[in-house]
């Protein structure tokens, strides 16, 4: 019998005649030892989120988003406090300031006559408050723009999911239909369409209320408006209309209408969501435009317009001192809901639809 013993007695080789024993002790015995087996933690439970979350979550850490979103939060109470603005503010959008005004129809006093009682100045000739004419120019042009936007929209939704989900000669004719009316140049024909209308319009004194031509105006957008959603939503339908679970409808023995608007619309909302925030603000473009040529908002309807106090700038763009609110700042605020609105559009598509980052 002959014992051999290793570094700090970690094993032992034993001799016992022709057998040869090798006995673990010592630490290495705990360290060949099966383990205890521990229970795995329990895991969170899994939160699902529906995709208009997800696309929530994305336009919260989206900045230019957020900032967008600020802006055209700004400008829309602008517009629907502008009453209360008007009466805090203690003076009317249509009132004239004639005694702050030379014999030549200038604003007297510093940059237009900018004071504590008119911040912004007065308008040259007529001697209007160039705040007050913002504020409703602002009211104005946004709810000319929206309120477009909302029918024509509608209306596109509808063409749209009747031709892509019908299909056959439906399809065809208004696609047909579509196309003849973006051929269509919107400027010309509006420069044609609205004088006619007006001479239609006009009372026995010669004068368009107010209401008419701003309903003319909101007509003339949706015509030319709903044709690009319209195409839009036919192609999201041709894809749809044909999923597993629009054949399960069927199967089940749901009505077109059903299958329509409850299973195949709620799956296009995203594009048509992004398509109203793009097209809000080319309407706004567009009414300033119309109102600078003279057959949108006018001077004589006693309403306030953006493009009106532009177009009433132009004989003092040469001395923008004399009044730099009128000349510049109606611009600067079209250009800042425009620029807003399609920064949101932007910001819009790529959280509803992420693969458009790739």
């Amino acid at each position: 019998m002959s014992d051999t013993t290793t570094s700090g007695d970690r094993r032992v080789r034993a001799s016992d005649g022709d057998t040869m024993h090798e006995v673990v002790t010592g630490p290495e015995l705990a360290v060949n030892a099966p383990e205890t087996e521990t229970p795995p933690k329990a895991s969170a439970p899994m939160v699902g989120r529906s995709p208009g979350q997800l696309a929530w979550m994305r336009i919260k850490r989206d900045r230019v988003a957020l900032v967008s979103v600020c802006v055209l939060i700004f400008f829309g109470l602008l517009a629907i406090l502008a009453p209360v603005i008007s009466w805090l503010y203690g003076a009317k959008v249509y009132t004239g300031n004639n005694d702050l005004m030379d014999q030549r129809g200038r604003p007297l006093g510093t940059a237009g006559g900018i004071s504590g009682a008119h911040w912004l100045g007065i308008t040259p000739q007529r001697g209007y408050d160039v705040f007050l004419q913002l504020i409703y120019g602002v009211r104005t042009s946004l709810g000319i723009a929206i309120v477009s936007a909302i029918v024509a929209t509608a209306i596109g939704v509808v063409v749209g999911i009747v031709a892509g989900y019908v299909g056959g000669w439906v399809d065809r004719v208004l696609s047909w239909f579509i196309d003849l009316m973006l051929c269509f140049p919107f400027f010309l024909f509006a420069l044609a369409l609205v004088p006619t209308l007006n001479t239609r319009l006009e009372d026995q004194f010669g004068v368009v209320a107010p209401w008419k031509r701003v309903i003319e105006l909101i007509a003339i957008f949706v015509i030319f408006g709903w044709m690009y959603v319209a195409r839009l939503v036919r192609g999201q339908v041709i894809s749809l209309r044909e999923r597993e679970y629009v054949e399960a409808a069927r199967a089940a023995g749901a009505g077109t209408g059903h299958i329509l608007f409850k299973q195949i619309l709620p799956n296009t909302w995203a594009p048509i969501i992004v398509a109203f925030s793009l097209s809000v603000p080319s309407i706004v473009t567009a009414e300033a435009a119309l109102a600078i040529f003279s057959i949108g908002i006018t001077e004589d309807t006693g309403i306030a317009d953006l493009g009106r106090l532009i177009y009433n700038s132009i004989p003092y763009l040469s001395v923008a001192g004399l009044a730099p609110g009128v000349v510049f700042l109606p611009g600067l605020v079209i250009f800042a809901l425009v620029l807003a609105f399609n920064l949101l559009g932007d910001s819009l598509r790529d959280a509803l639809d992420p693969k458009s980052l790739r």
